[in-house]
């Protein structure tokens, strides 16, 4: 049984910290960080792969040749926002959600 993906909103556009990250439940409590980086919103599963926590909300945002990513609080890991590659470790990756703005609220597709 294929389970269908839905849009959820998550919060108002008005709680996103530019440049920063905040954490977020969706409806089957699974964590996710969501980014603002100048006009654009990233929504990433929340759980670092390397350093084993839920932990990529408090990341630093960067940029490596025109990649917006974060780097893990952990072990400094980058991780690109838009499809989750680790810049680092090519065997590790990230989960991405599709994420638009809706009447001013952050919706995820999940």
């Amino acid at each position: 049984m294929t389970i269908e993906k839905q849009w959820q909103t998550i919060c108002h556009k008005d709680d996103l910290v530019k440049n920063s990250g905040v954490c977020a439940l969706l409806a089957n409590e699974e964590q996710i960080a969501i980014f603002q980086v100048k006009d654009d919103v990233f929504s990433v599963g929340n759980w670092d792969p390397i350093g084993q926590a839920n932990v990529l909300y408090r990341g630093l945002i960067g940029d490596s040749k025109g990649q917006i990513y974060v780097a893990s609080p952990l072990y400094k890991q980058r991780f690109v926002l838009n499809s989750g590659k680790c810049l680092d470790d090519e065997t590790v990756a990230i989960k991405t959600y599709d994420t638009r703005l809706q009447n001013d609220e952050v919706q995820v597709l999940a």
